[in-house]
């Protein structure tokens, strides 16, 4: 029987696709209740066991260079704190023509905070980008956000800021980086496996986002 492919020509790839039907789903089907307490969890066990498949796969040494990619953290650190919120002040100009007051300050406030360290390292992975560097990436540009949003957010919406919250340095540590950590431990007895299934990773990356854009919009 002969595959099926997406047709070469297609423009829109179709985890794209795939992301707009699960933003559709939650609209229409929301978790609610029992539901959202489930889905919330299978997207916590999803992401964490994304960090533990990364840790088993990755060698110390590839982990430790994505350490040391000093260049990349400055990079990603500018962008994210500099360059992301300087265009949302620029959208001041879009009001009252395409935007309304609170569309902006909502726009402007998501240009304060970091990317999501799940949705960072399963992109790179889908990319086959550097993975390492990414996770380095993604977990210090999250810890950094955790002082420094609030901060530019108090200077540039105004009001207080939250200030630095303990809950989520506990949270990216025992969901992230344990996970990963666990999964350094023991690549010795499971590297190896899961190096050779390669394709569960890819739908570990994939599927992790799906579940976390589904019980987003349905929190919404």
């Amino acid at each position: 029987m002969k595959r099926l492919r997406w047709p070469s020509w297609m423009p829109i790839d179709p985890y794209i696709l795939l992301l707009l039907g699960t933003v559709g789903l939650a609209a229409l089907l929301p978790a609610r209740g029992t539901g959202a307490d489930v889905a919330s969890g299978a997207s916590t066990g999803a992401i964490a066991f994304l960090f533990f498949l990364y840790g088993a796969r990755l060698s110390t040494r590839e982990a430790m260079d994505g350490v040391r990619h000093w260049r990349l953290h400055v990079t990603v650190l500018a962008c994210t704190f500099v360059v992301f919120p300087l265009l949302g002040l620029a959208s001041r100009g879009l009001v009252p023509v395409f935007l309304t007051d609170p569309l902006y300050q909502g726009l402007l406030f998501l240009t304060l905070v970091p990317s999501t360290i799940q949705s960072s390292i399963a992109f790179t992975s889908i990319a086959r980008g550097n993975v390492p560097a990414a996770i380095c990436a993604g977990s210090f540009s999250s810890l950094v956000g955790i002082v420094v949003t609030p901060l530019l957010a108090a200077a540039l919406l105004g009001g207080g800021g939250a200030g630095f919250s303990a809950d989520s340095v506990v949270k990216i540590v025992l969901q992230l980086l344990v996970p990963f950590v666990a999964g350094q431990v023991l690549r010795r007895w499971i590297g190896g496996f899961v190096a050779r299934h390669k394709k569960v990773l890819g739908l570990v990356d994939r599927g992790s986002i799906l579940l976390v854009v589904y019980t987003a919009f349905s929190e919404g």
